[in-house]
């Protein structure tokens, strides 16, 4: 019973520094994150097309490897990252170093509800594995509506939702109730962004290994 009870309080303090890194050991999460999500990332990237004078934004930029990707690709644009942990931050920020330095990334402490951003300045908005987290979904979504361009597109990529793989959705519901957290089906997902005010969803289910990659465009007006 004490085993059970241990094991479970160190999956809560886990799941509590997936959300929020913080200190010594919220340091050492950040940047595993960028090596664990590495193959997710890449094969969710896949799936949409960047040119080289985009301007970008991830949310939740955690240990900024992403944003790293991203830097390698840029020439004429620019890419911002966003994270409300101030740890996540600061392995970011070493992570793109060289970048900030010559002007291609910024980094800053801001949450999705409310972007320092103005209207219609981001080709691509991107959220890694954090929207689990985003305080109110909905009112989110059209805050990053918000700030992307007309024809701009939103790409979500996630490890874990309700996938017909029985194995690896009961994986995903288990994280997310001890998270206290939302997880969902394909269908909730292009409901979600449709309500938002998205077009052209895109759904891509990589569902042997319970991946999924969300893509929604910014209409003309």
């Amino acid at each position: 019973m004490a085993s059970s009870r241990f094991k479970m309080g160190f999956k809560q303090k886990l799941v509590n520094q997936v959300r929020k890194p913080s200190g010594k050991i919220g340091r050492i999460i950040a940047k595993g994150m960028n090596k664990g999500h590495a193959k997710l990332a890449k094969w969710g990237l896949s799936k949409i097309k960047i040119e080289p004078n985009y301007n970008i934004l991830d949310i939740g930029c955690g240990g900024g490897g992403n944003i790293k990707h991203f830097a390698e690709i840029i020439v004429d644009g620019k890419i911002y990252g966003i994270d409300y942990s101030e740890t996540a931050i600061c392995v970011s920020r070493e992570v793109n170093k060289i970048y900030i330095e010559n002007g291609t990334v910024e980094i800053y402490n801001a949450s999705v509800s409310s972007l320092p951003f103005n209207d219609d300045f981001f080709n691509i908005v991107s959220g890694f594995e954090v929207y689990y987290f985003w305080p109110d979904l909905p009112k989110d979504l059209k805050e990053i509506y918000r700030v992307l361009k007309p024809k701009g597109k939103l790409i979500l990529v996630n490890e874990g939702y309700l996938c017909n793989n029985e194995k690896k959705r009961k994986k995903a519901e288990k994280w997310s109730k001890l998270g206290q957290f939302h997880i969902h089906t394909p269908e909730e997902y292009n409901d979600l962004l449709t309500k938002a005010g998205f077009s052209n969803i895109q759904i891509f289910e990589e569902n042997k290994k319970g991946w999924i990659t969300v893509i929604g465009m910014k209409e003309i007006r």
